[in-house]
């Protein structure tokens, strides 16, 4: 699966901000048609998504859009003008509240109907469900496994904050007065764990404090911390620090393309048939090397190459 470090929120409604992620190094963008876009300007939007998926001038990032939620009158018309009218270059589509497997089930054949009739690859297309309440936690397992699309599990922070009662209205932050420890921790590691647990990646919601970059610093590090494999972009200025954070630093790629290396050599018979050997001074064996290829792996899809070699 390609990575999603940064993935970028655009609204369709806006062809100039379209153009511009185009051009901006982020390994996602999606074209949203639910929040970002007015009740009245759906059509609109559908229009200008499906003439800018069209058009030349994209780079290698991931082609998604955000449909509206199937408590709306608008998700069978997003799904059907979107994958009729552009789906040769749609990745994926981010299905948003989600709160249980038969949302995602709906979602998948709606879009194998539309894939056969417009004689595309049917299930090319994958699924993104976006958590965004409390019931779609409870249900999490049973999302994650709803259909063969689901890709990814996506974090909505602020409806998920509304849908807790959770008592800030700053996105990001920690609620004042918890001020020990992290109060999204518990929600983030459900989402994590259930993703591994599926294979599927696990991708944070945004910060929207967009001019303040320690801020978004400071919260990507932390999801970045856990395991999480992206974050959402919601400006320019967001992509770098995003990028660099969900990416192995230089070091630790080395120390693990290192790891994986010795370990390689030693366990075979040319190096002894050994199953822990020594690094230095650190001594490793089977977990270490599963934990090296972890870096290695991320190291290796973000195009990093070796120092120390």
């Amino acid at each position: 699966m390609k990575p999603r470090r940064s993935v970028l929120a655009v609204p369709g409604s806006n062809p100039k901000m379209i153009a511009k992620a185009k051009t901006l190094p982020v390994d996602e963008v999606f074209l949203d048609l639910e929040d970002a876009v007015a009740p009245g300007a759906k059509a609109a939007a559908r229009a200008n998504i499906v003439a800018a998926l069209n058009e030349p001038g994209w780079g290698s990032q991931l082609r998604v859009v955000r449909v509206n939620d199937w408590s709306t009158e608008w998700t069978f018309a997003d799904v059907i003008s979107v994958v009729e009218g552009a789906g040769s270059w749609l990745d994926a589509i981010l299905l948003p509240k989600v709160t249980d497997a038969g949302q995602v089930r709906a979602l998948d054949l709606l879009l194998t109907q539309v894939e056969k009739v417009s004689g595309l690859e049917v299930g090319r297309i994958g699924i993104e469900p976006q958590l965004e309440n409390a019931l779609g936690l409870r249900n999490i397992d049973e999302i994650a496994t709803a259909s063969p699309r689901v890709q990814t599990l996506v974090f909505g922070p602020a409806d998920f904050m509304a849908s807790i009662n959770m008592r800030t209205l700053v996105v990001g932050e920690q609620p004042e007065g918890y001020d020990v420890g992290d109060a999204y921790h518990h929600i983030l590691m459900t989402i994590l764990l259930a993703a591994r647990a599926h294979g599927l990646q696990a991708i944070d919601g945004p910060y929207l404090q967009v001019r303040d970059v320690d801020g978004f610093r400071r919260a990507a590090a932390r999801t970045a911390a856990l395991g999480f494999d992206g974050k959402w972009v919601l400006h320019p200025d967001q992509v770098d620090a995003c990028n660099e954070i969900f990416s192995p630093r230089q070091a630790d790629y080395d120390r693990a393309e290192l790891i994986l290396e010795t370990y390689a050599f030693h366990t075979s018979e040319a190096g002894g048939a050994r199953g822990a050997v020594m690094l230095g001074d650190e001594m490793i064996d089977e977990a270490s090397a599963k934990m090296a290829q972890v870096v290695a792996d991320k190291g290796r899809a973000a195009g990093m190459t070796r120092t120390d070699a």
